[in-house]
């Protein structure tokens, strides 16, 4: 039985690799291509992680981390089971969730259109699980939990771009960075569709937490090197994405 989800497994894998390759340069399905030469990929040859037979570029470290990570998760969704999320729809949300959390590592980029992606499934979701749990108004309650993240996130981004501006005017530097990008605050607000008002509050405790501790790490470790740099930005969003999957999987 472990064969159904280990072919998924490897499909979602080339899918999300795929999706990371493309979409943050064409934001189309279109063939993907060498970094290094901007030589187009061979399907045979980017499905079997070949080198670029241009100019011999390996694939990034990050497709194989990629194929095995998404190879292994549906094993383990299928041998461990959750209680709120039936095992083809966690499927589903772990393919959409490992795409923007690799996309935002590699390019510190949420895009519009996975955001609206993100939108629809987490109505569908979020109205599914309230039905699940018979909570009444499923669609109201979801909207809800939709408005409550976007909201929440929405007065960190602002609140984050007075400070920087301050910040920036005061040392006399040039604040070529947001403290918090519009991406995060979609992607806030498609949790609380998933999560519903009352969780995602946790959700986001937990991820603006988990930021501020590796934050704080890597603002130390900068001193220490003596290579400390202001406005220095972290992607947000693999906070946000693990704090939800520990709500929805765990």
């Amino acid at each position: 039985m472990l064969v159904i989800p280990l072919l998924l497994g490897w499909l979602s894998g080339w899918l999300v690799n795929y999706l990371a390759d493309v979409l943050p340069f064409t934001r189309k399905f279109s063939r993907p291509v060498c970094l290094a030469c901007h030589k187009s990929f061979g399907w045979t040859d980017y499905l079997f992680f070949r080198n670029c037979t241009n100019c011999g570029k390996r694939r990034s470290p990050r497709t194989l981390i990629v194929q095995a990570v998404m190879t292994a998760a549906p094993v383990l969704i299928w041998i461990f089971p959750g209680q709120t999320l039936p095992i083809p729809l966690a499927f589903i949300l772990l393919v959409y969730l490992a795409v923007v959390l690799v996309i935002d590592l590699e390019h510190r980029l949420i895009l519009h259109p996975v955001s609206i992606v993100g939108a629809v499934l987490g109505l569908g979701v979020g109205i599914f699980l309230r039905g699940q749990h018979s909570i009444p108004y499923g669609i109201t309650s979801t909207l809800l939990g939709g408005a409550a993240g976007f909201g929440t996130m929405l007065v960190f981004y602002f609140g984050g771009e007075l400070y920087a501006k301050r910040m920036s005017k005061k040392r006399g530097l040039a604040a070529d960075e947001v403290a918090l990008g519009f991406g995060d605050v979609n992607l806030s607000g498609i949790l609380g569709l998933l999560l519903g008002w009352r969780a995602v509050f946790a959700c986001l405790f937990f991820a603006i937490l988990a930021g501020g501790l590796v934050s704080l790490v890597i603002v130390l470790g900068m001193l220490v090197a003596k290579k400390y740099k202001a406005f220095t930005a972290i992607p947000y969003a693999p906070f946000l994405i693990l704090s939800a999957v520990y709500f929805l999987f765990l």
